[in-house]
């Protein structure tokens, strides 16, 4: 299995938002999660569609520590997340973070733990890629719109 899919939905991407308009819903997002002190914004993972958790990484650049909320499924005690950018092209800031400092903080709804990242290879990628489809989301699809998708482990510490 490749990160593409020889089906249908690898041939041609899902229509999705403006840009614009995906930036601004990661913004509404973090907001919300910040105006509710961390009550709402975050959920676990079911059967059938994905979770959410905040990611605190270290600035590759800075130093300085830098937050985002991703999707992510569990395998085990990891989470296992899409190193995406809102499917655009460029690599997203915080799994270039991730890359020079692979240590960093989540948080889920059961709370934070220390975790290491790394990208999952073969046939461990393969299952996690698996993974996103049955969870409801068009990973063939849409990944036809970048050069790779890392799937990214966080793995407890």
């Amino acid at each position: 299995m490749t990160e593409q899919s020889t089906g249908p939905s690898a041939e041609r991407s899902p229509r999705l938002p403006p840009r614009w308009f995906v930036r601004s819903a990661w913004v509404v997002h973090r907001g919300y999660y910040r105006l509710t002190g961390g009550r709402r914004g975050l959920w676990r993972p079911t059967p059938d569609k994905w979770g959410t958790l905040l990611l605190r990484t270290t600035g590759r650049r800075t130093g300085r520590e830098h937050a985002v909320i991703v999707a992510y499924v569990e395998d085990g005690p990891a989470c296992v997340t899409l190193a995406m950018n809102g499917w655009a092209a460029p690599e997203p800031a915080w799994w270039l973070n991730l890359q020079a400092h692979p240590d960093a903080v989540v948080v889920t709804r059961d709370g934070p733990r220390e975790v290491r990242a790394r990208e999952a290879h073969g046939d461990e990628r393969d299952r996690h890629w698996a993974a996103f489809r049955e969870h409801g989301t068009d990973v063939d699809g849409f990944s036809v719109r970048r050069p790779h998708t890392a799937v990214v482990v966080l793995e407890p510490r």
